[in-house]
């Protein structure tokens, strides 16, 4: 499954949550501090999914750099021939 697939899921499942909390709070009453932590906690949980549905569609539309491969052979030895070696000069001359 995709991640929004995913995500829509779990937003069914919260829905579901959602609603089978209203009847149970209508069951119990609302005046009740466990009761108003379940409705608290229900609400978190709406708002934590809006923000990874957020987070997922900013991903999904940013594009990954593209690779570049690197090949497994060695590198051809010309292209080192008037290199100089990091902090010790050109290989033809001597270091101050």
């Amino acid at each position: 499954m995709s991640v929004q697939d995913e995500l829509t899921s779990v937003q069914r499942c919260l829905d579901d949550l959602y609603r089978s909390v209203g009847r149970l709070e209508q069951q119990i009453g609302s005046g009740g501090l466990d009761m108003r932590r379940v409705r608290a906690d229900a609400d978190h949980l709406r708002e934590s999914v809006a923000l990874l549905r957020e987070g997922a569609v900013t991903r999904s539309s940013t594009k990954r750099p593209e690779l570049v491969p690197i090949p497994d052979t060695p590198y051809d030895d010309s292209l080192w021939t008037d290199s100089d070696d990091e902090g010790l000069g050109a290989r033809d001359r001597r270091a101050p």
